[in-house]
């Protein structure tokens, strides 16, 4: 089965990221282009979590399988909870809300450090348990990091003064509970996965903004073309008036 869950991973790891790369194409200014890569960087993560299934299988090399593992966890439990709430705070327009989301940010970024510092101290272990991954680290096994990882990613994503964002964070939340629920034991496989494919949605998101955008510059540039014909006109105005005079004289 190991081989076939391999193949699932790397199927949806091309799939999520040709939209990914749709979706980054969208982005409009610097702020978003964190946001608009969340789609892809979830694909590469998919695409590892495939090595990590061809490990387990035995079908690489122990080494092999501890890198990809390595990786897998370190986005998924170290830079998630940082790169979720710092994405959502550089597109925010409103300020109250900008602030709270620059708190959840530094929250993230504390709790993504004290996360790292604990996978430097002891390596984290995978198994499999009832056809799903189970990544394993004593040090983030804890009622506290989990409730500041929920508030983190799926508080801040909420947080959004964006339908559609609220939208994607509801999904991310509803499939945390549901898998934690079900599968306590294959959370941080699982939500990945599950969050990889919603995240597909915010290309949606992005194509929307992209057309009120450019909305905006042409209606900008019509402002700007009426008023510089009216300006033309006027000066031309004045331009007769005094040939006019000049001629009289």
């Amino acid at each position: 089965m190991d081989i076939y869950f391999a193949i699932l991973n790397f199927t949806l790891s091309g799939a999520i990221g040709f939209i990914g790369i749709l979706t980054l194409r969208q982005s409009s200014t610097s702020n978003e282009v964190l946001f608009a890569a969340l789609p892809l960087l979830f694909a590469l993560h998919q695409f590892t979590e495939g090595f990590v299934w061809l490990g387990v299988g035995g079908y690489i090399e122990a080494r092999a399988l501890e890198l990809a593992s390595g990786i897998f966890i370190y986005y998924a439990q170290g830079l998630l909870p940082f790169i979720i709430p710092l994405s959502i705070y550089l597109i925010e327009k409103d300020s109250k809300r900008k602030k709270l989301l620059a708190i959840l940010s530094t929250l993230g970024l504390f709790l993504a450090i004290y996360t790292m510092y604990g996978f430097y101290q002891s390596p984290s272990s995978v198994e499999v348990v009832n056809n799903t991954l189970y990544y394993s680290h004593p040090w983030t096994e804890n009622i506290y990091d989990a409730s500041i990882y929920i508030l983190t990613t799926c508080g801040s994503l909420m947080l959004s003064t964006s339908i559609s964002v609220q939208i994607f964070g509801l999904l991310n939340f509803i499939g945390l509970v549901i898998i934690f629920l079900l599968r306590p034991y294959g959370f941080t496989s699982l939500w990945c996965f599950y969050a990889a494919v919603i995240s597909t949605l915010l290309y949606f998101y992005f194509s929307e903004r992209r057309i009120k955008f450019l909305l905006d510059i042409k209606e900008k540039k019509n402002e700007f073309s009426n008023k510089l014909e009216k300006e033309l006109n006027t000066l031309n105005k004045r331009r007769i008036s005094i040939l006019k005079r000049v001629k009289n004289s």
